[in-house]
């Protein structure tokens, strides 16, 4: 009796949810007809926008040019990036309007393009417009203490929908790396989109950090420490690979600053066949410029790093590793040290930063051998470059260097972490000769620079001469021509760029 009262009640269960079946399609089916009508009329509203754009004052159409960088006014390599590319897209298209999107709401686009040429000796010859972004908070990490790449990720797409509301462009360049920005303005705004990835958001590495149960800086040890969080992770860091790799393969071209981020983004993205190395422009030219001064067996050595002040750069191993030098100088022959971190600071969180490392130099007991030196003017940083011995970089898996680059060109002996594009292409022989020094320990960092500091003024001198000659395939020129070259495929319907 009581298994014929299951069978009964299961077959009821199963007609109640046969008769919610066809409601249940006609629903779904009616919710995906109003949400296309939506984004179609969201098309044809900014497809409108767009037209008026684009029209100039003298009634012509111009192609805009947009490029999405919300903090354009920090002072990065990136930012380098971002004016080099400006400048060689200006001299072969100056018909074209050129717009950049940006955060930095608390200063004019002034004070941004003079930030500019005082950071890194770039001038703009045609005008920009500044569209200013109030929503930038949404893609900062501190926004998100958990699941931060996807709040990040998700709060980017928010960002570039009020970046698209407000000029909709004909080109569309994401050079900062918020690729989940791309389908927005592709498929919404009818762009054709290009991407300069300097890091991808998530790697590889990333994921067999997490696998391997490795502590990090985006790992924390309670993580590591527990097999049930490594796992809910690792499922985590695999479905937002797997979302990245989507909105990544939007892009019409894709271009990467090294080896090291080709190799992940080809896995990623899977878009090998629009996918370029295009190098980073450093202004080698400015640093071969200065004279290499002859070393004076008393005086004081510079150990000098260039970075931002971001968690990643690893700034603390710097300050232990010259620590454990200092301790070294006690029971060997070494001259006069003075470690000097150069960087910019973008927010109140990277001002955090440097107090909480002038606090490790003052527990370290170095506080008196060690300066930092914040937002610098680009002369001040030429005259430290020219006269340190020793360009230091700790960060585990850089995706280029081009600090690394600027000390290289500048003479100083590069000390750079035994990984990424430091590793696998700017500090590698030229011509069979070396061009630097890896490391990646605390105690390796030091016994390296020991060595390098006990070597004989002419050892190093070859060193300096062969790094010299090996930075030219990095110069600004060399990126002009690789970038115009890369992108021009999203240029081959613009019939109003003119060369």
């Amino acid at each position: 009796m009581a298994s014929a009262e299951r069978r009964w009640c299961l077959c009821e269960l199963l007609r109640f949810f046969y008769s919610l079946l066809l409601p249940g399609l006609f629903v779904f089916g009616t919710l995906c007809v109003c949400l296309l009508i939506v984004l179609w009329s969201l098309r044809l509203l900014l497809q409108r926008k767009k037209k008026s754009a684009s029209s100039s004052k003298t009634g012509k159409n111009q192609t805009v040019i947009a490029f999405f960088h919300p903090y354009c006014d920090a002072g990065g390599g990136g930012e380098r990036v971002l004016w080099c590319a400006l400048r060689a897209l200006q001299k072969k298209y100056p018909e074209a309007l050129y717009v950049v999107y940006t955060g930095d709401a608390n200063v004019s686009g002034q004070q941004i393009l003079e930030g500019a040429f005082r950071r890194f000796n770039i001038r703009l010859t045609r005008p920009v417009k500044f569209v200013f972004l109030r929503k930038r908070y949404l893609v900062e990490d501190s926004l998100y203490p958990h699941f931060t790449l996807l709040g990040q990720s998700l709060g980017s797409i928010f960002l570039g929908w009020e970046a698209l509301m407000q000029c909709v462009p004909d080109v569309y360049i994401d050079s900062m790396g918020y690729a989940f920005t791309l389908p927005l303005f592709k498929y919404l705004g009818g762009c054709r989109v290009g991407s300069y990835v300097h890091y991808p958001t998530i790697s590889t590495d990333m994921l067999s950090v997490v696998k391997n149960q490795n502590v990090g800086f985006n790992n924390a040890a309670f993580i590591t420490r527990n097999p049930f969080l490594s796992k809910v992770k690792l499922i985590y860091y695999y479905l937002f690979a797997f979302m990245y790799g989507l909105v990544g393969s939007c892009s019409d071209i894709v271009m990467v600053n090294s080896s090291w981020t080709l190799n992940h983004i080809l896995s990623l993205w899977k878009v090998g066949n629009c996918t370029n190395i295009v190098y980073p422009p450093c202004d080698v030219q400015t640093f071969l410029d200065l004279p290499l001064h002859e070393e004076k067996a008393t005086s004081e050595h510079l150990l000098v790093s260039i970075g931002q002040f971001r968690p990643e750069k690893n700034h603390p191993l710097q300050i232990r590793a010259f620590a454990k030098l200092l301790n070294k100088k006690e029971s060997e022959p070494l001259p006069p040290l003075k470690l000097v971190l150069i960087g910019g600071c973008r927010n109140q969180d990277d001002e955090l930063r440097v107090n909480q490392l002038r606090r490790l130099a003052e527990d370290l007991g170095v506080q008196e051998d060690v300066e930092f030196k914040i937002n610098i003017p680009f002369d001040e940083l030429k005259n430290y470059l020219s006269e340190a011995t020793i360009g230091l970089h700790t960060m585990w898996n850089e995706h280029f260097g081009i600090g690394i680059v600027e000390c290289m060109a500048a003479g100083m002996i590069v000390l750079a972490h035994n990984s990424g594009g430091p590793k696998l292409d700017i500090v590698v022989p030229h011509h069979g000769e070396r061009t630097g020094f890896l490391a990646e320990s605390e105690e390796a960092y030091a016994e390296t620079m020991a060595h390098i500091l006990s070597m004989s003024a002419e050892q190093r001198l070859q060193i300096r001469n062969s790094a010299r000659a090996s930075v030219s395939r990095f110069s600004d020129q060399e990126f002009a021509e690789t970038f115009l070259s890369s992108v021009e495929r999203l240029f081959q319907k613009c019939h109003t760029c003119t060369n």
